[in-house]
């Protein structure tokens, strides 16, 4: 039985969205489903593959997969797309939703015009700074990894480690353009002092108010933004006194508002676009079969 499917993506950061209320999703191996489906030249093409479910705790579940395969905690632009799809299918005629993710609860409301979203703000928590937390291995494990120097082929890198349900490691550098990210993105992922893995930021500060970022996400590689990784660069240019603790982001493909307020929450705003509907064939899918 073919599988519809929507192409979405947040400031290019773009997935493959399948609705668990109408589709039969026990019949895969969603893992594999992903690697399938994201691949950019015999699949749909996209950053991984993102499920919209029923929840027992929340408005709705989202479930995230990477394109090789691995499961993901959180991602912000793909709630700020999921919350658009909800609405705008008719999920819901509610403006402020609660979505259940492995990162916990997450609270994304909506700005509607036309009756259509046009752009959602996403409550992302609050961060978790210390080393235990991220994970990142050393001691203490209860203190929090501000400009800690990491050995990364050769070189010392000084880093900041902050998780918003996901860990990302965060390092300044000088021109968002020339980063090293294809270089040092994949060793710092797989460093061993992550036992989890890590995203990680490359960050250029503009001014107080405004940075550069590149990104490496764990299991995906180079995307063109990513949500959390955003707001894990607002703490880490907070906590390093870089910037205020309201920000705009500069991603590859667009702009992100970010603010980590005083009561602890990190608020992202962003746009949400739907590309298009499709389905994909049973010749397609069928290796992810169960």
């Amino acid at each position: 039985m073919p599988l519809t499917f929507t192409k979405m993506h947040g400031l290019g950061n773009d997935y493959v969205y399948v609705d668990g209320h109408e589709e039969d999703l026990d019949r895969f191996d969603l893992g594999r489903l992903a690697t399938i489906v994201s691949n950019r030249n015999f699949g749909v093409g996209s950053d991984g593959l993102i499920l919209i479910l029923p929840s027992d705790v929340a408005d709705f579940r989202m479930r995230i997969f990477n394109p090789d395969g691995s499961e993901s905690n959180m991602c912000g632009n793909g709630m700020r797309c999921c919350a658009k799809y909800v609405y705008d299918h008719g999920l819901t005629d509610r403006t402020e939703l609660t979505f259940e993710t492995l990162a916990g609860i997450i609270k994304p409301s909506l700005t509607v015009e036309d009756g259509k979203a046009t752009c959602v703000t996403v409550d992302m928590g609050e961060p978790r700074l210390t080393r235990g937390e991220i994970p990142m291995l050393g001691e203490p494990a209860d203190e929090p990894v501000i400009a800690e120097p990491l050995e990364v082929g050769g070189e010392t890198l000084l880093v900041t480690a902050v998780s918003m349900g996901n860990p990302h490691c965060i390092i300044f550098i000088e021109d968002a353009d020339s980063a090293p990210v294809a270089e040092l993105g994949p060793a710092i992922e797989n460093h061993s002092m992550f036992p989890n893995r890590t995203n990680v930021e490359f960050v250029e500060v503009v001014d107080r108010e405004h940075v550069r970022m590149r990104v490496w996400e764990r299991g995906a590689g180079i995307t063109l933004a990513c949500g959390t990784g955003a707001s894990a660069t607002c703490v880490a240019c907070a906590l390093n006194d870089r910037t205020e603790r309201a920000i705009e982001v500069e991603l590859l493909g667009g702009v992100l508002e970010i603010e980590w307020r005083e009561d602890n929450h990190v608020l992202m705003t962003g746009p949400a676009i739907e590309v298009f509907t499709g389905v994909l064939r049973d010749e397609i899918i069928e290796p992810a079969f169960l």
